[in-house]
């Protein structure tokens, strides 16, 4: 790592588009600060942000190494940090972060760090990244950076993180990776917290447009004030989970998310589980948003629509506050799987880039077309 001529350290984060920009942006207003106070020894830090899609093409960590450090020399960066929300994998084991003391890198993936207090997690993974690579340096330590005590707060916090194998002839000299179910459970969970699952309400408009009409008709409908009345709690709840179930189902198949890896490798069917488990939880938290808003859209027809005498005449039970939620619920699940043959109606991009980050978008367009080729 070299230092800059005027005493002032740039630190270059170099971001993949979208959320990671986003994240990047944000820390850089206070990263000189809490990097100058914590360095010590008066040393001063510049933080730029670029934004590029330096991950396209490639999930490998060391050609990603690579191409940072390429990058790296055509500018006049003491230091580069490159952000991805792609869930990088080295020696079976997901990666947290990759550095090289010898060029001032480090790649750090953003799935590990959770889908919680992102924001906070990432500040402090870069800011620990950022003083093990000039730290070293500045105290004029010798000796391979495996003997350093580097990232010792980053791998309390982020536990069960813990050093990785790094190849000879890789770029980077030290690398933290995470491992076991609750590391699996963390990376899984960050992936989701990446797809943003919660775009995928405004992707589903014709699919909503069918389930409120459902609702709306049913909401009127007779016969299915009769069968609310006549189901108990745990039958309303299976009728919920069968048809938040449909509608997961149908959207994944409907649309081809479902991720097939033409990879044999243990690594690559451990890959394909874990994008599909994102998939499906992703998917998952978008329709369940989608059937809690048919709820409250059904009470509020309810309560504006239904007369109570022509209700108790049909049903022979007073209309009251549990009678107009025990309806409202049933009927969005009615409205639900209205709402999964209405989503058929969707197109497939729109309904992919509801459900996925702009890098996965990205990843998952490569593999298509590595498919035709």
């Amino acid at each position: 790592m070299r230092v800059s001529s005027q005493g002032v350290t740039v630190v270059a984060l170099l971001a993949d588009p979208d959320a990671p920009t986003e994240i990047a942006q944000r820390m850089a207003r206070t990263l000189p600060a809490r990097l100058a106070d914590k360095s010590g020894q008066g040393r001063r830090f510049d933080v730029e942000v670029f934004s590029e899609p330096f991950t396209a093409g490639t999930e490998d960590p060391p050609a990603l190494m690579r191409r940072i450090m390429d990058r790296a020399r055509a500018e006049s960066w003491d230091i580069v940090v490159a952000l991805t929300d792609l869930p990088l994998h080295s020696h079976g084991r997901k990666l947290v972060v990759d550095l090289s003391h010898e060029h001032g890198l480090a790649l750090l993936s953003l799935p590990p760090l959770g889908g919680l207090r992102l924001q906070t997690r990432a500040r402090r993974a870069v800011e620990e990244a950022v003083l093990s690579l000039v730290g070293p340096r500045a105290t004029g330590a010798e000796g391979p950076p495996q003997s350093q005590p580097l990232l010792g707060p980053f791998v309390s916090r982020l536990a069960p993180v813990h050093p990785g194998q790094v190849g000879e002839e890789e770029t980077a000299d030290l690398r933290y990776v995470i491992s076991g179910p609750r590391g699996y459970l963390r990376v899984l969970v960050g992936m989701v917290r990446a797809n943003r699952p919660w775009r995928l309400v405004p992707g589903l408009s014709k699919a909503l447009a069918a389930a409120l009409a459902t609702g709306a008709v049913a909401t009127v409908n007779s016969t299915i004030w009769n069968l609310a009345e006549s189901l108990s709690a745990p039958r309303l709840v299976i009728a919920t989970v069968g048809s938040i179930a449909l509608m997961i189902g149908w959207l994944i198949v409907d649309a081809q998310l479902w991720h097939r890896s033409a990879e044999v490798s243990r690594e690559a069917r451990q890959r394909a589980r874990l994008y599909n488990a994102s998939t499906v939880m992703t998917v998952g938290i978008g329709v369940l948003v989608c059937y809690v808003g048919l709820i409250v859209v059904n009470l509020v027809w309810a309560l504006f629509i239904l007369n109570d005498q022509v209700f108790a005449s049909t049903t022979r039970t007073p209309l009251n506050a549990a009678e107009y939620w025990t309806l409202s619920w049933f009927v969005a699940s009615v409205a639900t799987v209205g709402g999964a043959l209405g989503s058929g109606l969707e197109s497939d991009e729109a309904i992919r880039a509801a459900a996925y980050s702009k890098r996965e978008q990205e990843r998952r367009h490569m593999l298509q077309d590595d498919d035709g080729d």
